[in-house]
């Protein structure tokens, strides 16, 4: 070989082996995630065997306390990688710039979910996991109880259930408020609402953690959790005896996983991108902590008996077409309207909700039409709204709730507002409830 010749074929060798060692995957690999340690462990083992050399450091923040870092300290960004469940934290963080692009390189992954993209078109964030929204019961408390299944969410408004299920806040939970979001969208905005708040007025707890749901599921401390999904599927994985379904409104949308902007590390938050969507690390969703929904149809195969599969169950999530960007514009609102009509007024609601409850009973025994008239205009009350869904998506609400001293005090005022409302429609609803049960007697 001529020497000109084996100079470029060394030149070339040298290159390619420098280029792949410094795309080589290597040091400390910073996660934020809202994921629990079930979830991050068996990620983080597979991830560190797969990729020696490499460390990955979990930061558990909830969804909303994750965004708010990334943008408190995107002048000297340490981390790596945003990972979570809510799709439209990550509309907030592609629009803001916080995200940087990249192209994953794993075939077999489809386009779409149901009629859910699982990817950003414009490649800021991936999809990795699916999940979807739905009812979780304890059996044993259930029978304990005399209790049915429940199997839509209008059955929780039912009085059979009344202080037998819970709900954690939307403000403090991103896959709540996706739910919450969900049936706004499945229902349109005043049916959704109403659902809601009548599911709310018969709620024990609202707690202000996620996982203190399906703990609360597990221990018998209440029956029945609005969930997501992969808390009843890995419960059960655990043998606690939990039974789940999904209501016809409902969708299945991935949870996300997105390289920040500026990553100290951006080879190493390539390389867990790709780990997640690789065979193994589809795999390791299945593991019996974690009990998610593949976005890879082949791994499917290596599922347990009974798993669900949204590829051919297209049952799952067709009648909600969920839009992530119209649940992104109008995410703060609705997160503080359930906390001032429902979270901050639940015991006022609770008992406006038992009024109803009682004069319909009374009314099923001795009925009188005056008296249903007036549990009607109680329920009505108790649905009524104070805003619309054209107003909640409005700049000149939405902008009252984006930060700054002076939007911070029309954030306050609004909210004061949506108290008061609330206040007056529930005692208005009691009163009409106790006196529609004394026409019953």
């Amino acid at each position: 070989m001529k020497a000109w010749l084996v100079s470029i074929v060394m030149a070339t060798a040298a290159a390619l082996a420098g280029a792949a060692t410094a795309q080589a995957p290597t040091g400390k690999v910073t996660v934020i995630t809202s994921f629990s340690k079930d979830v991050t462990d068996p990620f983080k083992k597979a991830f560190e065997a797969a990729n020696p050399g490499t460390q990955l450091e979990v930061q558990n923040r909830n969804t909303v306390a994750g965004v708010r870092q990334l943008e408190e300290t995107k002048a000297n960004n340490q981390v790596d990688l945003f990972w979570a469940s809510a799709p439209d934290a990550f509309e907030v963080l592609k629009a803001r710039k916080l995200l940087q692009p990249y192209k994953p390189t794993v075939m077999g992954i489809p386009d779409k979910i149901g009629s859910y993209p699982i990817n950003d078109p414009d490649g800021h964030y991936f999809g990795f996991a699916a999940s979807g929204y739905g009812i979780m019961w304890n059996e044993r408390y259930m029978k304990a109880k005399n209790l049915p299944e429940p199997k839509e969410w209008s059955d929780l408004a039912k009085a059979v259930y009344f202080d037998h299920t819970a709900i954690s806040a939307p403000s403090r939970s991103g896959t709540t408020h996706l739910t919450i979001e969900t049936i706004l969208q499945g229902e349109g905005w005043e049916k959704g609402w109403a659902t809601t708040k009548a599911m709310a007025g018969n709620h024990q707890t609202v707690t202000d953690r996620s996982f203190g749901v399906p703990e609360g599921v597990n221990s018998g401390q209440f029956g029945i959790g609005i969930v997501i999904d992969f808390f009843a599927f890995s419960a059960q994985a655990a043998g606690f005896p939990v039974k789940f379904a999904y209501p016809s409104v409902t969708t299945i949308v991935p949870a996300n996983v997105g390289i920040v902007a500026n990553a100290p590390n951006a080879a190493g938050a390539k390389a867990f991108v790709e780990f997640l969507l690789s065979d193994r690390g589809q795999t390791v969703l299945l593991e019996p902590t974690i009990r998610r929904l593949p976005v890879n149809p082949a791994i499917y195969a290596k599922a347990p008996a009974g798993y669900p599969n949204p590829f051919k169950d297209t049952s799952l999530g067709a009648k909600v077409k969920f839009d992530a960007t119209v649940s992104e514009k109008r995410n703060s609102v609705v997160a503080a309207l359930y906390d001032q009509l429902i979270t901050f007024q639940h015991a006022a609601l609770k008992k406006a909700t038992k009024a109803i409850h009682d004069a319909e009973a009374a009314l099923a025994k001795k009925d009188n039409a005056q008296g249903r008239k007036l549990v009607e205009e109680a329920r009505a009350a108790i649905a009524a709204m104070p805003v619309t869904d054209s107003q909640a998506a409005a700049p000149e609400l939405t902008g009252a709730f984006t930060g700054g001293k002076e939007k911070g005090a029309r954030q306050a005022e609004v909210e004061g507002q949506w108290s008061a409302f609330a206040k007056a429609k529930y005692a208005e609803a009691e009163a009409k409830a106790n006196e529609a049960l004394k026409l019953a007697r």
